[in-house]
């Protein structure tokens, strides 16, 4: 009576650890070369040494198997640092730290995420996964900026939507990949992203994360 319990456990092990295998070939197949055209539930099952049913009978779909995967970038990148941020007692800190926690989360896997945003402008399931994950941006954005409003008065209710557009833009994965290019640190991008983004806002520049005296330009001519 005893060994039932174990063998569940046992099989539960097993369905772990190749629910972990499978998101890791999905990994690695979109760091590779040929994403765009190579990104298949089939090539995926190939990658983890799996059946096609056996990707369908964990996930359901390739759309359930890029949540999953869009969840571990997450969870490895993001999410404590997002935690962190709204923690802050004070808006503007909690702003720069959003900011931070979006940078080291687009440099955490750059190719990877590259890849998926590109895959969203052809693929159904990837575009309908990105912009989820966006618009969870955008409502983090628009909790802090509900906590500016309320104890600076700024920006003001007329200006809030297009303020919050224009915080979206600046966290997002493609204004991280312009700014940072081949050869800057994420960083040196926070440290002007916290600048336009406060600029955004009409408050002072203050302590702002890193608060640079030169841009990213001119530390290229140095």
């Amino acid at each position: 009576m005893k060994s039932r319990p174990y063998r569940l456990g046992q099989r539960r092990v097993s369905v772990e650890r190749t629910r972990a295998r499978i998101i890791a070939a999905a990994r690695k197949l979109l760091g590779a070369p040929g994403a765009f055209s190579g990104f298949t539930i089939d090539a995926v099952a190939s990658q983890a040494g799996v059946a096609r049913m056996t990707v369908f009978n964990q996930f359901g779909s390739k759309r359930g198997l890029l949540e999953v995967l869009f969840d571990d970038l997450a969870t490895r990148g993001l999410v404590e640092r997002l935690y962190a941020s709204f923690g802050q007692p004070e808006p503007q800190q909690a702003l720069d730290e959003l900011v931070a926690a979006f940078a080291g989360f687009w440099s955490s896997d750059r190719i990877v995420i590259r890849r998926i945003r590109g895959l969203a402008s052809i693929d159904p399931d990837f575009e309908l996964a990105v912009r989820a994950r966006d618009e969870r941006r955008r409502e983090g954005l628009r909790t802090i900026v509900a906590r500016l409003e309320k104890k600076y008065h700024k920006p003001t209710p007329a200006a809030r939507d297009e303020v919050i557009a224009i915080l979206h833009t600046l966290t997002s994965f493609e204004t991280f990949d312009n700014l940072a290019g081949p050869e800057h640190n994420p960083d040196e991008v926070v440290s002007v992203v916290c600048r336009l983004a406060r600029a955004a806002v009409e408050l002072d520049e203050g302590n702002c994360r890193g608060s640079p005296k030169r841009t990213i330009e001119e530390r290229k001519e140095r």
